[in-house]
Order: C-alpha cells, then sequence, then structure tokens
C-alpha cells in the first residue's frame, strides 16, 4: 500500500485520535491542570508504541515529563530529531469560545473551506505534533521510513520550557541526531507555502506597582495618595514615543539592522495589507514608524503588555483606590539581543520611572534566545524539495515573529540545527479564543513529512 492510500484510508482514524488529546486540558501554565498534563504524556506514549517507536518512555523530569521515543533503521542513514510539545495555553476567556474550548469540533471558514478543527491546541502543538506521530505510523506501515527518527516531545513549551535544557544535557548521547525537525509555527497561506528561517527571542517579566500599604477609599484617599494602577498605565504608556520606539535606554544598541536589499527579498512574500486588517477587523495597523508590517512582526523587537489588573473587577461598583496593580510584559527580541540582558535593562529603566509614593518589583519569568537558521543545508533543501512536491510551488523562507526559545537551546547544548515545518497559518487563532487549525493543512503535513525523510536519505 502507497503512503497516500495508507492515509486515505486511516483518515478518518487519524482525526479521532487527534480529538481525543485535543479534549485532554494539558494546560501546563496552571496547577489545576496537573493530573490533565501527564494524561497528555501517557496518550502521546501510547500513540508512539502504537505506531511502531521503539524505547519509548515518559521521562520525569522537575516539572513536566518528556516523552521519548525512537526508531533507529541503520546507523549508516541520517537521524532526525522531532520536536514537539503536548502542552496549551490557557484557554480564558472561555466566554468568549464559539464552541467550549476542549470539545473539538469542525466547521468550515472562509479560510479553511474544507473546515478547520476548533479547540484549544488544535494548531499549538497538538495538531502539529500529532501530524508527526500519524506520518510516523504511515511511513512504518508502509515500510518507507528512510532515516532513523527519535521523538522529544514536552509538556513545558507554553510555560516555558524550563526543564528541556536540563534534560538536553542529561541525554546527549540518546539525543545525538543530524537535525531537528519542529512543526510549531505557520506557513504564509494553503496555496502559498513558506518555511520560517528566523524566529524572535523573548524576554517575559511580572511588573507589580505598590502605593498604599492596603486598599483606601476613593473618595476619601484619591487625589491625595498614588493610585497604583494610574501610576502603572502611565508607565506603561511612557515605554514608548510617538513614534512607537521603545524608550529603555540601550534597547537597541545590539540590534542587528538588515541591509535595503534584505528588506527588500522579506518584503517580497504575499502580503495585502486590507485583507490583513479586514481579518482582524481593525482599520489600522500599528507600529514602528519607518517599517513594514511585515518588518514590523519579523525582524524588529517589540513590547507588548500581555495582561494588566488591580483593584475591583467584580460585578457592580467598588470606589476603591487599590494597594497593588499588576502587569505581564513580553519584549521579543532580534539577533544580536539577549533575554537576560534585555530583562536587566529593562528592570532598571522600569525601577527608575517609578513616580514617587509607589514602590516597583519586576519579576522575570522566562526567555528564550532569537535564532536564524540557513537556507542552503541540506535540512533545509530537503524540506523545500518535499514541500515542493506536496504544494506544487517552492516554499518561500520566511521570518517569523513568534519565539520558539528551544531551537537555540538545541544548537547550544546538542549541536542540531533546526528546520521550522510548520503547516498552521497566522490566522489559526493561536493563544486565542477560537484557536483552529485546518483540516487540509493537518492531513497536508501528514502527506509531506514522509517526503522529507525521503528527501533528506538522499545527502
Amino acid at each position: 500500500m502507497t503512503q497516500t492510500a495508507y492515509i486515505q484510508a486511516n483518515r478518518q482514524r487519524f482525526l479521532d485520535e487527534l480529538f481525543e488529546l485535543l479534549r485532554i486540558p494539558s494546560v501546563s501554565a496552571d496547577s489545576a491542570y496537573r493530573d490533565d498534563v501527564f494524561k497528555a504524556a501517557a496518550y502521546v506514549a501510547d500513540k508512539l508504541k502504537a505506531a511502531g517507536a521503539d524505547a519509548v518512555e515518559i521521562c520525569q523530569t522537575a516539572g513536566y515529563p518528556i516523552v521519548y521515543g525512537e526508531k533507529m533503521v541503520d546507523p549508516a542513514l541520517p537521524t532526525v530529531l522531532v520536536y514537539g510539545h503536548y502542552d496549551v495555553q490557557p484557554s480564558t476567556p472561555e466566554n468568549l469560545w464559539i464552541s467550549p474550548p476542549f470539545e473539538p469540533e469542525i466547521r468550515k471558514t472562509d479560510i479553511h473551506p474544507d473546515g478547520a478543527i476548533f479547540a484549544r491546541g488544535a494548531c499549538d502543538d497538538k495538531g502539529q505534533m500529532y501530524m508527526h506521530i500519524k506520518a510516523f505510523e504511515t511511513m512504518m506501515a508502509t515500510q518507507t521510513l528512510s532515516c532513523n527518527v527519535k521523538f522529544m516531545i514536552e509538556g513545558e513549551e507554553e510555560a516555558g520550557s524550563g526543564n528541556l535544557g536540563p534534560f538536553c544535557i542529561a541525554n546527549k548521547e540518546r539525543l545525538k541526531a543530524d537535525m531537528v525537525l519542529i512543526s510549531d509555527t505557520s506557513m504564509i497561506a494553503n496555496d502559498c507555502p513558506s518555511i520560517d528561517v528566523g524566529l524572535r527571542g523573548l524576554s517575559y517579566v511580572e511588573v507589580e506597582v505598590t502605593g498604599p500599604k492596603i486598599d483606601l477609599h476613593s473618595g476619601v484617599y484619591g487625589g491625595a495618595v498614588a493610585n497604583p494602577i494610574n501610576m502603572l498605565a502611565k508607565m506603561i504608556a511612557s515605554l514608548h514615543d510617538e513614534n512607537n520606539h521603545i524608550t529603555i535606554p540601550g534597547f537597541y544598541d545590539k540590534v542587528a539592522e538588515l541591509s535595503t536589499e534584505e528588506r527588500s527579498e522579506l518584503n517580497k512574500a504575499p502580503f495585502d495589507l486590507q485583507t490583513y486588517q479586514k481579518e482582524l477587523d481593525i482599520d489600522s495597523v500599528w507600529g514602528e514608524k519607518g517599517y513594514t508590517t511585515l518588518e514590523r512582526t519579523g525582524i524588529r523587537p517589540t513590547l507588548d503588555v500581555n495582561g494588566i489588573w488591580g483593584g475591583y473587577t467584580g460585578e457592580g461598583s467598588k470606589t476603591v483606590l487599590p494597594s497593588k496593580a499588576y502587569a505581564k510584559i513580553s519584549m521579543r527580541l532580534v539577533p544580536n539581543q539577549t533575554p537576560d540582558e534585555i530583562t536587566a535593562l529593562f528592570k532598571k529603566h522600569f525601577e527608575s520611572i517609578a513616580p514617587p509614593g509607589t514602590r516597583v518589583l519586576v519579576k522575570p519569568h522566562h526567555g528564550g534566545e532569537p535564532v536564524v537558521t540557513p537556507t542552503d543545508s541540506k535540512e533545509y533543501k530537503a524540506a523545500e524539495r518535499a514541500m515542493e512536491r506536496t504544494f506544487g510551488k517552492k516554499p518561500i523562507p520566511t521570518r517569523g515573529g513568534g519565539s520558539i526559545p528551544i531551537v537555540a537551546l538545541f544548537e547550544r547544548e546538542l549541536g542540531l540545527k533546526s528546520v521550522l515545518f510548520g503547516f498552521g497559518l497566522d490566522s489559526d487563532a493561536l493563544h486565542s479564543p477560537n484557536e483552529n487549525y485546518g483540516v487540509f493543512n493537518y492531513f497536508r503535513g501528514i502527506e509531506t513529512i514522509p517526503l522529507f525523510f525521503e528527501e533528506y536519505s538522499k545527502r
């Protein structure tokens, strides 16, 4: 039986199994879901075994486990290390979901006329990770596995991958490979395949602004005592100037500037501003003056508030002057910026602008290094040829706006380059309500991954 025939014959089962995985609320950032995260790890391990992997193990860490499995066909063949994650983002606010986040269903959309799978984790990263298990099963069942393969599927990516580094260091021999294959990124469009060759880094912090020692009556004390929420809002507003340039001293000192030619090449990627605005239901874009939208999301650093809270937010009114206000802030970094350095610059600056009558605490959370991957490597060329075979056109190399800190980790600790073999779309609402993943994309990934193995084995 051919690979295509096997996939078609098992199409419904491949969907059903993904749905089972999506029903597990494996939210790594919330300890209330601890048991579910372990349940998801067990499910992934069982499916790896069923697909034909050897030495499958649920490897315990100081946090959530890493699922490992392998199939060594021939030591003379190249070895591909497949990375993915089974944990997901929180699903809040759940009232904005059309259907419950952990009850997957398929609905047709303008972008996915063949249907999209709506569920938390559908694209990031359960759907894309599970493509690899089903592609592996397909190669095993049709006796076409042309490379050695190792799987390393973690459960803490959405919480910073804090235990992945120690695991890699402790298991360097077991993880020996020729490259890493990752599907946790997006393409330009279903009719315009692309491969990310660059990712921004990340510095993520939480800030706390304290005023009086307790909440106060806003009528008695308002106007006389600094309100932490008012002060925090002013401090955050000051982090960008009138050109939307980040005002932290030293923030841009090491930013790698692209040449005019490089910027021109980046902007050749298909992009329609009106369509972009329509899909997001906005009447204008926003960003650093002097750069296009593609440049702002791919090659420029950013600073964004991801959450802000304090005081009374319950039903009705409560006239309170709060004691504390909080915000979570992320900074996306570009080559030559490091998370430790940027976090230190942020901390120093944010503390320095604390208004009188307040105290500021900056708590670093997690970060990651920016990376740029080569487009002339054997790994990239194999991915390019595989995509060209299934999509009928050569993929465009692009710079992704997101961060996958483990790419730099793999290069540093394992000496391995990665190929970012994503099949999702930016419009799939990753990290947002109504996250979805096209049925077309899921199966196109399952079809393309075996072709990557075939092409890579020719090296």
